[in-house]
């Protein structure tokens, strides 16, 4: 009887560990249902597209060579990033289920007057994708073709991809320039004009006195400005008194060589906008006031904080001057114990010295961390007239740097060769050149 069973369960057995196996070499087994595309075309054959919003908006956008432009119901370049995401949609979305082949009525679905549409031409062919509502559940939305009755549901994000308005459709960007290439700025707000010239990849102000500038926060405005975007564009752009644009609030110029893009600001718009303009261009549009407000901004917001360029590592001279004796120190190159050439400094004056090549380092390190808390336009009643100290710095390259320091009752300046008026800075910044320099000493 044993022997009996154990034939059946091996009979029983055999085809299933056979089609186990057979299964197996098939690869995995995917649970997900397969779906129908609603489309068989490919995105890059997509050579048109007509889209009705639910705004009531009725945009055309054709592919000129590579890229796409609006031809209806203005002429005006498209964000291709969005026109991209439209195509390559169009050509891949599928049905989720099928809800009636023959629906008695379409107002059930918003399908009698779909609430969008998207018609494109590929290969010479029109094809057109009608939306509806979404679903109860807001996951899908009904929807159906033209020529069909049948209703069946697409993916609700969907509904955002293909839901655009002429402005959604546009590119929204402000100035046409090369951002890189951007080497001069010039601001006028008011009365106040800023000007500021790239110099051998350093941005440098030229007005309303030439002086160095930080480089991030210039090239910072100068990013804020060639990426500025379209809130909206204002129909009617004929009266620009009503926009603050026959006066402008601020006028901004970029230049890239021989190039320049021109940004003026009007009044204040809704919702945190301003209005603009493109002096290239008629029409008027809304832009983030932060611009604005980051346009108001004083040259001293600009204007670099480092009083030294130099670094340790670049130092070939350094000469201070306290209390009317002047101490030099000088890199030379000597040959050590090896043969091999290297570094050392040296006191040259007011005496012929070896020095500690790590203090020497310590007292330039204490000079060039110093930075600048705000500045003023004039020397007057800072003291340096009559300079505490003065640091000179001479690079491997040549290039000298002069800054004198000084203190009042309530306050600590600097002032250095070449740029206006006068730093701002911590009292303590004094205390450690001198106690650094005593150390050389």
């Amino acid at each position: 009887m044993r022997g009996m069973r154990f034939l059946i369960l091996l009979i029983i057995a055999i085809p299933l560990a056979w089609y186990a196996y057979y299964d197996s070499t098939k690869g995995p087994v995917s649970d997900s249902p397969k779906h129908d595309k609603v489309f068989t075309v490919d995105a890059d054959k997509i050579d048109e597209l007509e889209i009705k919003s639910e705004s009531g908006d009725h945009t055309t956008v054709r592919k000129k060579g590579s890229d796409w432009e609006i031809v209806q119901p203005v002429a005006a370049p498209t964000d291709q990033a969005t026109v991209s995401g439209i195509t390559s949609n169009l050509s891949s979305v599928e049905i989720q289920r099928v809800i009636d082949d023959n629906p008695p009525d379409l107002k059930e679905y918003g399908l009698a007057d779909p609430r969008v549409e998207v018609a494109f031409k590929a290969n010479g062919q029109q094809h057109r994708l009608q939306l509806g509502q979404k679903t109860p559940a807001g996951t899908d939305v009904y929807a159906k073709l033209p020529e069909s009755k049948r209703v069946f549901l697409v993916p609700s994000s969907l509904d955002s991809t293909f839901n655009r308005t002429t402005f959604d459709l546009r590119d929204k960007a402000v100035l046409k320039l090369d951002r890189e290439k951007v080497d001069a700025l010039e601001v006028n707000a008011g009365t106040r004009t800023l000007k500021f010239e790239k110099k051998n990849g350093e941005w440098q102000i030229s007005q309303p006195s030439a002086g160095r500038a930080e480089f991030s926060a210039v090239d910072g405005l100068v990013s804020r400005i060639s990426s500025v975007q379209m809130k909206s564009i204002v129909p009617d752009s004929t009266d620009l008194k009503k926009y603050g644009l026959d006066k402008p609030a601020a006028t901004v110029k970029l230049g890239s060589g021989s190039s320049q893009a021109s940004l003026a600001i009007g009044g204040a718009a809704e919702s945190g906008s301003v209005y603009a303009r493109d002096l290239s261009r008629p029409a008027v549009f809304t832009i983030e006031s932060s611009l604005a407000d980051e346009l108001k901004k004083d040259v001293s917001e600009y204007r670099q904080k480092d009083l030294f360029d130099a670094r340790s590592f670049n130092t070939s001279r350094l000469d201070i001057t306290k209390g009317g004796q002047t101490s030099t120190f000088e890199k030379t190159k000597v040959k050590g114990k090896d043969g091999k050439e290297e570094e050392k400094w040296k006191q040259t004056a007011p005496t012929a010295r070896d020095v500690d090549a790590a203090k020497v380092e310590a007292l330039i390190s204490a000079a060039t961390v110093g930075r600048a808390t705000g500045f003023v336009d004039s020397t007057a009643n800072t003291g340096l007239d009559k300079p505490e100290l003065t640091v000179v710095f001479k690079s491997d390259e040549g290039k000298e740097e002069r800054v004198s320091f000084a203190r009042t009752k309530d306050a600590a300046f600097a002032a250095r060769v070449g740029s206006p008026g006068a730093a701002k800075i911590d009292a303590s910044l004094i205390d450690s050149i001198v106690k650094a320099l005593g150390d050389v000493k």
